[in-house]
Order: C-alpha cells, then structure tokens, then sequence
C-alpha cells in the first residue's frame, strides 16, 4: 500500500487537473442544455456523472498498473476491437443513419471508441518493432493495411467521423516515424483519388451534403447548413462573458441541433462566452502539452509512439470538433473528447489517458544516462 501511495507522488497531477477540468465543464453543459428539455430528470446528466466515475476509477487503475503489459497484448486487443466492429454491423442498432451501437437495456456501447486506443496500442508496437529500420514502403503498408482494416469497417457503419479519426492518427504517427516526402508525396496523390472515388461511389447522400453545404451554408440553410449557421450564430452571441449556463437561446429554444455531443462546444461559447472558451482551450492545451512533454522524455520506442498515438487522435478529434462549431470544417459528427456527451467516448479517453499517467508513474518518461 505504502508503495502505490509512493507511486502516486510522482503523477501527473497538472495533466489530472486538465482532464478534471474539461470533465466538469462537459457534465456542467450538459445539465445546462437538459435544463430546456424539461422533467426535472437530467437523465444524461445522470449518465454522464456514471460514465465519469467508472471512468474514473479504470484511470486510476490503469495509471497504477505496468503500462508495458499492453505491448504483449497489443494483437489481442486489435482483434477483440476488429470482432467487435464485425459484429455491431450485424447486431447494431442504427441510431441516426449508423449502425455503431450495441445496445444493452438502457445502456449503450461503441465499439468505435474501444478500437481507438486498441489501435493505438497495435500501431504503437509495431513502430517499436521497426523503429531502427529506415522507414519504407513495406512499413508504409504494413501500417497502413493495420489502420485499413478497421477503418473499413468502420466505414461501412457509416461513420466517416471515426473513419477520419483511426486515419489521422495513422497519418501523424507516420510522421513522427520518419515517412519520406516522396512517400508522403504519393500517399497525398492516392488520398485524392480515393477521395474522388469515395465521392462518386462511396458516399451517401447525406455526407455530400454536409461537405457541400461547407462550403456554401446558405445553399442549403433551412436544411444540412441549418447546424453549422446556428452554431456560428451561438459562438458570436456569447461575447466576453456569455449568456450564462442555463440562458443561451441557441441551445435553451432548441435551435441549435446536436448541443450536446457535435455542438457542445457552441453552448460553452454561448452561455460561458469568450472567458468560458479560453479556460476549455487553456484546458485542452495542457492536457496536449503534457502528452508531448511526456512523449519527449520517453525512454524506449513502445512508450514514445504509444502516447504519440494517444495525443495524436485526441487532438485531431479536437480540432475538428472545435473546427466544424465554427464554420471553418465540415459537420462530420466528431464530438469534442471529455467534454460531448457519450460514455462510450469518455469512458475510453479516460482509458487512454490512464495509459499516459501510467507512463508518468511507472518513470517511462525518466530516460536512463
């Protein structure tokens, strides 16, 4: 006992108080946006406040334990990840156009969000594997065919978001790998033409409208841009020091869609105004600053791509979120990570996040002279 008490002296409490911070203010909207709803029975609110306990106590229990097991189990965890994403596809429920859920009574799952840090974990041992061989096209595939598989399946859900995410995690850990421009070259050619591809027989009907209602809102204002243009208007009404919780018209009449999962980040814009958004990205910012700051100190290979892997997919998952709540990045239904509403979602940062306090406890981040 004396011995885990010791461990924990060395945490990361500057990272914890981030996490803790971004937490609050998501249960703190969501309460706020329930307020509208009406019953008295913050249902969501409830559910949330019970996903960031059990959330809470896999964060501590992951931190406390040896963060270099997950290395021997990193195939196992991709598979149960990959069989999980097989089966939601034939006994999920489709909620809002997607096939992504398992449901269980009251209580939902996504299997999605489970697959992100396996993935993590997968991609992050086989970079270790590799990170004394030059950087080539065997590596580029190998990887890239590990990142594909699941981002199929994720794509036959539909669920371009995800898709986005599990790609963009591969892209930057690249990067960090040592890709060559002439690889990243070709890899920017090959994204065009499947995008193309994708376009003209992959997407439906509904994704090319968000793409094109981006680019012109007020083609389509009454329908697809209808979410982007009041999350804009919600953004610029909050001033300095917003509406306050509980008063923003966007959200309290209802007119901003999806206020507590795509477009939370608009009702802390509008009701905590421009105070309220500088402590979420102050929030945010240390919670990057330490991933990287930890990545850096890192002594082997494992260690450093595995919490590459985790800043990688959180912050590319921020920065759509935060980029399609202002107008400057398509709706693809990401949600903003710690904060949106969703269990699934942050039942499983706190999973990840845990991996990275684990490293701080264990003296992973402490490389040997």
């Amino acid at each position: 006992m004396l011995s885990k008490f010791r461990q924990w002296q060395n945490a990361d409490w500057i990272l914890i108080m981030g996490i803790f911070t971004l937490v609050l203010f998501g249960l703190a909207t969501i309460y706020s946006v329930e307020l509208s709803h009406g019953g008295g029975d913050f249902l969501n609110v409830q559910k949330q406040t019970i996903a960031a306990l059990i959330g809470g106590v896999f964060f501590f229990l992951i931190a406390g334990s040896n963060y270099h097991l997950l290395r021997n189990y990193a195939i196992l965890l991709y598979g149960i990840g990959i069989l999980l994403l097989i089966g939601v596809l034939l006994f999920g429920v489709t909620i809002r156009n997607t096939t992504g859920w398992y449901a269980f009574g009251p209580v939902s799952f996504q299997p999605v969000e489970f697959m992100k840090a396996a993935l993590a974990v997968a991609l992050a041992a086989y970079f270790a594997r590799r990170a004394r061989i030059e950087f080539g096209w065997k590596e580029l595939f190998e990887s890239g065919m590990i990142t594909a598989l699941p981002v199929g399946l994720i794509f036959l859900q539909p669920d371009l978001g995800s898709a986005i995410l599990l790609v963009g995690m591969w892209g930057i850990m690249i990067l960090f790998a040592g890709i060559k421009k002439f690889h990243l070259l070709i890899i920017s050619i090959i994204s065009i033409i499947s995008l193309l591809i994708s376009w003209n027989f992959l997407f439906l009907p509904y994704q090319k409208d968000r793409i094109t209602t981006f680019l012109d809102p007020a083609s389509d204002a009454l329908g697809q841009g209808y979410n982007v243009t009041q999350a804009i208007i919600a953004v610029g009404a909050g001033g300095w020091f917003g509406s306050g919780l509980g008063f923003g018209s966007q959200s309290q009449l209802k007119f901003l869609p999806e206020s507590q999962t795509d477009f939370i980040f608009a009702v802390i814009a509008e009701e905590l105004g421009f105070v309220g958004v500088l402590l979420v990205l102050t929030a945010f910012s240390i919670v990057f600053f330490r991933l990287w700051s930890i990545a850096k100190e890192t002594r082997d290979d494992f260690t450093s791509y595995l919490l590459i892997a985790i800043g990688a997919v959180l912050f590319v998952q921020f920065f759509i979120n935060v980029g399609m709540n202002i107008g400057l990045l398509p709706v693809t239904g990401i949600a903003l990570p710690l904060v949106s509403y969703g269990g699934s979602s942050l039942l499983f940062t706190l999973v990840m996040l845990g991996i990275a306090q684990s490293v701080v406890i264990h003296g992973g981040n402490r490389k040997t002279s």
